[in-house]
């Protein structure tokens, strides 16, 4: 149930894009059976709530109900990492890649159609985190319980995932992950980079569409995590905060919103940055994280996912993106537009050799284009169960 582009270039290393609400669901089951001492659960759920929210120096109060707390650069979870502990943050990248779109000069594919506009995030009606803080999405006790145990909470489930012998386009054919950066073997090495949009029900208790990322270096078995559930990603912008939601939403034949991505290798020191909009640097993946990933990608996908829990043998009702497929077109269709990657000088560009693949195409469906305006550009999605797609 995945849709989603390959790109085998092996030496460039990412891209930068433009997207409209992809629908992702992780389902994880909610207990493994047995029976579990609940103070000793209630001590274990306590004592890892204080490992994730750090002493805030401002709490915000969103409209979803989230708390958004506004910790002090120097706490934040990157740092409990063993080999981060003499860390020096890089404020900024040495290095930014060249060639991005110029936003101002973009229109639709249809100048009847309408335009598209920036989104952010919903905790900012309420206020801003100060400088030299970071924002958190605070984790609560009902978020921990929700997961299968409270060791896999933030992390995804090894064997969920397809396990071909490399990082091949012709061999990875499930699981599109809006942007994956790819190295390594699914076997026991694979080293990913992933951000987006998703919406996931277990990990944050709600329907909303959130802004999110996932690392790991090891195909999800032991390390990475989602946003900072774990060590690893140093965030350096007191803006963003991952996991929390994006505000506002596209509507079907209505006002269209989107967001700009940009994931780049920092050729000197080696680190991954991320950028989320025209200008919020987030921070970065340090170069030590990773293996394969050191030097470069071999493989980028953009796309879709939802995960089928139906245990009966039918489709899941699940949407992805705005639940219509791509033939709709703009304002009713989700899409990818501005498509490229950074190759070995730096330079934004357009993708080459890129393939496109769907499980199932009566129940989600893609579509790639090209013009002046918005580049390389695909529609995808669809309604998932339909008379079409039992």
């Amino acid at each position: 149930m995945a849709a989603h582009f390959s790109s085998g270039n092996r030496r460039e290393v990412v891209m930068g894009l433009k997207i409209l609400c992809c629908l992702f669901a992780f389902l994880v089951p909610l207990c493994n059976g047995g029976r579990v001492s609940t103070s000793f659960q209630n001590l274990e759920v306590q004592k890892h709530l204080k490992r994730l929210n750090k002493p805030p120096l401002k709490s915000i109060k969103s409209p979803d109900g989230d708390v958004i707390d506004c910790v002090h650069i120097s706490h934040q979870p990157a740092f409990e990492h063993p080999l981060l502990g003499n860390h020096t943050v890089q404020m900024r990248p040495n290095y930014h890649p060249e060639g991005l779109f110029d936003e101002s000069k973009v229109s639709t594919p249809s100048e009847s159609s309408g335009g598209t506009s920036p989104i952010t995030q919903l905790w900012h009606v309420n206020g801003r985190c100060p400088e030299g803080t970071i924002p958190i999405r605070r984790t609560s006790s009902k978020d921990l319980l929700r997961a299968s145990s409270i060791q896999n909470y933030g992390k995804k489930n090894h064997k969920t995932f397809p396990q071909p012998k490399s990082a091949d386009p012709d061999l990875i054919n499930q699981g599109g992950h809006q942007i994956w950066i790819l190295g390594g073997t699914f076997a026991e090495d694979l080293n990913s980079i992933e951000a987006g949009w998703q919406v996931s029900p277990d990990l944050y208790g709600d329907n909303n569409t959130r802004l999110f990322t996932y690392w790991t270096s090891d195909s999800y078995q032991a390390t990475g995590c989602y946003n900072l559930l774990c060590s690893g990603f140093i965030q350096i912008n007191n803006e963003i905060a991952m996991g929390a939601s994006i505000y506002p939403l596209s509507g079907y034949h209505k006002s269209q919103y989107d967001i700009s991505i940009l994931v780049w290798k920092d050729p000197k020191e080696g680190n991954w940055w991320m950028q989320f909009g025209n200008n919020q640097v987030l921070g970065y993946w340090p170069a030590f994280l990773f293996s394969y990933l050191t030097d470069s990608a071999s493989m980028i996908e953009w796309g879709g996912e939802v995960v089928n829990s139906e245990s009966d043998g039918q489709h899941t009702t699940t949407q992805m993106g705005s639940g219509h497929f791509p033939e709709e077109g703009f304002g009713k269709s989700s899409y990818f537009r501005n498509i490229q990657i950074v190759d070995g000088s730096n330079n934004l560009r357009a993708p080459k050799d890129v393939n496109t693949f769907t499980e199932q195409s009566n129940c989600y469906d893609v579509q790639l284009g090209k013009n002046g305006d918005w580049g390389n550009f695909f529609y995808f999605g669809g309604p998932g169960r339909n008379p079409n797609c039992p």
